[in-house]
């Protein structure tokens, strides 16, 4: 049952929110955050530039659960600091007190009892209700969207991203970057860039000429390295010149199809940002710029790096890798010291980070994370309004029901989930697969026991341009190869070399994995039903989502197919609790980021 909002209150008051404030002042900050009669969003204005940061919301408009990972492991360097910080380790490190809504937010602990106390989180109704509290409050705040926004449900699938566009025009958002936007292609970025972000609308569309600035520094044409779009912009706030520039997934064309993006290149391209930077704060007509800071997809850990590279940078708002930190951590670099923050997914966070500007420079700040509790800010009419029209020619299709699930259903992770064991069960038992692999994909919302699985439900795991299932031929040593890559890929100790996502899923398959290993060492013990993996046989393995362009064009079904058919044949229309596959993890003892 959920609280009232008396008693939500009440509680909120007793939390300590210390490390949620910084600055100057953040110990007087922290004894008050959440004693305010308005509690968690009140938040006193402070300084002249107001900045409002969400990032991958994974196109989910409606309230939702999401369960944080209970592993997010750091290697080397990265190892107990944050973002890999798991429970009651990241409510130490944040100073936020255990069986808080707060805790629940950031944190997996007690996840079943707190998502039934607090109730849900997010919805684009609830947001926009915050993000006019706060841009009421703070005079010329932009709203900043860090990308994956456009992919992740059903709608977006089906609306070619227009449900987003539109609603994210209705939110206010004024300055935006991209990752999974591009796997919709080129042409339908650059259409929706120039026209819809531009200012036109289609004739009744809530939201209106609201105009965004869509910005990348690292995106260039493949044949001239012009850029395609602004790489950033500036806006005068309370008389503050302020830059935002661009970061866009540097790895779009290794992570998705590079059919999709053909003509364009990425990468992370640290010496250009700095050049775009100096740009920014020069004396120029496009310069000037009195704070600047980098709206990134990079992820957590290549921001952390890239602010020790980059001079000039105030802040750096990250996305990407889903990690809510609670606190901005604050970089030293040769030109002084950049902020770094990331505001977690799903919409269930917005970071509000303000600054004092004193003789042409930051002086102090304050950053707040806040959680989305949608039953605790009321549903902005106008935005509920564009949902309802939105969703309206899909409701039978969106609520039709697959399946109870008796356990929950989960997908955030290092390896494993149990909305991808799911899937990995449903493939191999449908095309009679020895094992299944399935990609680490942090976005995907939670199921609490007893809910019953809607096709909606179901397309908040699977909803992507390229779903097609797969079943492939591969050798023993070919199986190593795959799961050795995508370990280098997680656990490599130099996050430039991190290319995004959590380790691949398996089905039917188990395995030891020593993350701290060298490339090529850190997956042995292979096994299929207790036998040794062996590096000559043949094995048939289950898949979806192939990045080769081949794969849409060999008849291939898409992957919600094939699940919705094993949801629907599950014995009395409920799913039994997944037995969770992950590997057998050697040498991490002691790390803070495994529960």
């Amino acid at each position: 049952m959920n609280l009232s909002k008396r008693d939500f209150l009440q509680v909120l008051a007793a939390a300590s929110a210390a490390g949620m404030a910084l600055g100057r002042h953040a110990q007087a900050d922290a004894q008050t955050a959440g004693t305010a009669p308005g509690g968690l969003y009140d938040i006193a204005p402070f300084g002249q530039v107001s900045l409002l940061h969400m990032t991958d919301c994974h196109a989910q408009l409606k309230p939702i659960h999401f369960r944080e990972p209970s592993v997010n492991m750091g290697v080397g360097a990265m190892k107990g600091q944050l973002p890999h910080l798991v429970g009651e380790h990241l409510l130490k490190a944040a100073g936020i007190k255990a069986g808080t809504p707060q805790a629940h937010a950031y944190t997996y602990l007690d996840f079943e009892t707190a998502a039934r106390r607090y109730g849900k989180v997010g919805g684009f109704s609830h947001l926009a209700t915050l993000v006019k509290q706060l841009k009421a409050s703070r005079p010329g705040a932009l709203l900043l969207d860090g990308g994956d926004t456009w992919q992740g449900s059903a709608t977006s699938l089906w609306t070619n991203a227009q449900d987003m566009v539109d609603a994210c025009k209705l939110l206010t958002v004024d300055v935006m970057t991209g990752h999974w936007e591009f796997t919709y292609g080129m042409k339908r970025v650059q259409e929706i860039v120039e026209k819809d972000f531009a200012g036109q609308s289609a004739p009744g569309v809530l939201g209106g000429s609201h105009q965004v600035d869509f910005v990348a520094q690292n995106v260039r044409t493949t044949d001239f390295e012009d850029p395609v779009f602004k790489p950033y912009v500036i806006r005068v706030i309370n008389g503050v010149r302020v830059a935002i520039v661009g970061q866009a997934f540097p790895y779009t064309p290794i992570a998705n199809p590079r059919y999709m993006v053909a003509d364009w290149s990425f990468g992370i391209q640290d010496e250009n940002m700095q050049k775009v930077v100096d740009q920014a704060r020069g004396s120029g007509p496009n310069g000037g710029a009195q704070v600047v800071v980098v709206l990134s997809h990079n992820g957590m850990d290549v921001d952390l790096k890239l602010a020790s590279r980059v001079r000039g940078v105030d802040a750096i708002m990250g996305g990407h890798t889903h990690d809510g930190v609670p606190v901005a951590i604050a970089v030293r670099n040769a030109g002084g010291t950049t902020l770094v923050t990331n505001a977690g997914s799903n919409g269930k966070f917005l970071g509000v980070m303000d600054f004092e500007v004193k003789g042409g420079k930051v002086t102090d700040y304050r950053y707040r994370l806040l959680p989305v509790f949608a039953n605790q800010l009321r549903a902005d009419p106008a935005m509920d309004a564009l949902i309802a029209k939105i969703r309206a020619p899909f409701e039978a299709k969106l609520g039709e029901k697959l399946a109870v699930t008796d356990g929950l259903l989960f997908r955030r992770g290092n390896f494993n989930g149990s909305w991808d064991q799911l899937i990995c069960d449903a493939l191999m038992e449908v095309q009679g697969a020895d094992l299944a692999f399935s990609p680490g994909f942090r976005w995907g919302t939670s199921l609490l026991p007893g809910d019953v699985i809607t096709r909606e439900l179901m397309m908040d795991q699977l909803a992507i341009t390229y779903p097609y299932a797969t079943l492939t031929n591969m050798s023993g040593q070919m199986i190593k190869t795959v799961l050795e890559d995508v370990a280098d890929n997680l656990f490599n100790p130099d996050p430039y070399y991190q290319q995004g996502g959590d380790m691949v899923r398996v089905g039917g398959l188990t395995y030891t994995c020593t993350p701290g290993e060298k490339m090529g060492s850190r997956i042995s013990d292979m096994r299929l039903q207790g036998k040794p993996i062996e590096a000559g046989k043949t094995y048939k393995v289950a898949g979806w989502a192939p990045v080769a362009e081949e794969a849409s064009r060999a008849g291939n079904k898409p992957v919600w197919d094939l699940v919705e058919q094993w949801l629907k044949g599950q014995q009395g229309g409920r799913v039994k609790p997944r037995k969770i596959n992950t590997p057998k993890l050697m040498g991490v003892q002691g790390n803070p980021g495994i529960a």
